[in-house]
């Protein structure tokens, strides 16, 4: 049996731990407007975890934990501008927050008063600058807003720990040498760097959603905080139709989670699955989301036609009831908002789903030149499906195969085995 000074000891690390993962993200976005430098903000944000982990202990957790660990990197941080003689010239922008004769509970009660949200929006913004590579904007993004380890974005994106560490030096090391200015953009700028955020955001959510390598079907950890973070945006902007279409999207597509996956982790497609478990707490939020978007008006984005598609199956209570003549016309819309071999693979489906496979397969048959879509595994199981409904069953069985050859992903690779395993045993049977 553990000892009453161990117990406590436990006990206010594991508060350390929570406090830290609701409060980094505000700490470095703060941190950032006083130093102008994200690696040094992180560095300041360290400090005060290690200065609470020393002294929680033993003097207990404060009141307010956000606002204790808040004044104390700050105070970390005015000691940094006055050792580089710096504090004269950051005056007019720290104001209040110089002044030395605070003692200890004004501080907190100061940094409590803090308006944090244009801070947070504006690392947000820092984070996924169109400098870094849309892998380097992702990891950063991940660390800095999520709060997550550099060994978990690791395993959930199944690179070695250290490639994502370089990712993240190198990144905070281009926009300190490139003196990024710590601000929301504006105007014409500001729509241009809002849809490599949303970008960011939608890359995190599918590849919790839909494991493109691996032997898990779906990542939770990935999914969730893609959602967390399309919440705070959408608080942080809520006059953006895109942002608050991405967060439909990403409500309603989660909401099916439960039904996607068989015990033993086998993946079940949408048509087959039982739709009792979707989460229809998340349904709603998704629809309430897509009618906000709704609301502000405008011509409709690709985030918000795509929440729109998802919207018509949530809404059916059966796959029967599905509206696919509605869902192609959504991806025609789609496919001309934002033309691409992918988008037009899915209205294939669609139109397959509403006019009959035939008309499906010759879409799909009009991309097998693309050279994007060389080595997509999908085109060939879209082809498979297709093939199957008009009785091809031979030509569905190789295309099963030649899809499960592509796939990085375990779970879908034996899906797809499984289906053209299933075409050859009724050929023997037939």
């Amino acid at each position: 049996m553990a000892s009453a000074p161990q117990e406590q000891l436990r006990s206010a690390h594991r508060a350390v731990d929570a406090v830290w993962r609701i409060e980094q993200a505000k700490l470095i976005a703060s941190l950032t407007r006083i130093v102008r430098d994200v690696a040094l903000a992180e560095e300041f944000a360290q400090e005060a975890l290690v200065a609470a982990l020393k002294q929680w202990p033993e003097a207990g957790v404060p009141e307010r934990p956000g606002a204790w660990l808040m004044a104390t990197a700050k105070r970390r941080a005015f000691d940094h501008l006055r050792r580089n003689k710096m504090l004269t010239r950051k005056h007019a922008e720290i104001g209040r927050e110089q002044r030395e004769d605070l003692d200890p509970t004004e501080e907190i009660d100061a940094a409590l008063d803090d308006d944090i949200g244009d801070d947070l929006l504006r690392l947000i913004f820092v984070s996924c600058h169109p400098l870094l590579s849309p892998e380097a904007r992702t990891a950063l993004t991940l660390r800095l807003i999520g709060g997550l380890t550099t060994d978990e974005i690791a395993r959930a994106f199944l690179v070695p720990e250290p490639t994502i560490a370089q990712r993240i030096v190198r990144a905070k090391r281009t926009l300190s040498e490139a003196n990024a200015p710590f601000e929301v953009p504006r105007g014409g700028e500001l729509e241009e760097r809002l849809g490599s955020v949303l970008e960011v955001i939608y890359l995190v959510f599918n590849e919790g959603y839909a494991a493109s390598a691996g032997d898990d079907w779906m990542r939770p950890q990935l999914r969730e905080e893609a959602m967390r973070l399309g919440r705070i945006l959408a608080e942080l902007v809520p006059g953006e139709t895109e942002v608050h279409g991405l967060v439909s999207l990403m409500e309603l597509q989660a909401s099916r989670s439960r039904a996607r996956a068989a015990p033993d982790g086998t993946p079940i497609l949408l048509l087959d699955q039982n739709r009792a478990l979707w989460d229809q707490m998340l349904i709603r939020r998704g629809l309430a989301a897509l009618a906000r978007a709704e609301a502000i008006g405008g011509i409709a984005g690709p985030y918000v036609l795509q929440a729109s598609i998802a919207a018509c199956h949530a809404r059916a209570r059966t796959a029967g009831e599905t509206n696919w003549v509605r869902i192609a016309a959504f991806y025609s819309v789609l496919a001309n908002v934002t033309p691409s071999p992918v988008v037009e693979l899915n209205r294939a489906m669609a139109v397959a789903m509403a006019f009959g496979p035939q008309a499906g397969l010759d879409i799909a048959d009009r991309l097998a030149g693309e050279a994007s879509l060389k080595n997509y595994h999908l085109l060939h199981s879209v082809r498979a499906e297709l093939l199957q409904r008009l009785g091809r069953f031979g030509e569905a069985k190789e295309e099963y195969e030649r899809a499960a050859g592509m796939t990085r992903n375990a779970r879908e690779r034996q899906m797809l085995l499984g289906q053209a395993a299933e075409i050859a045993a009724r050929q023997t049977t037939a």
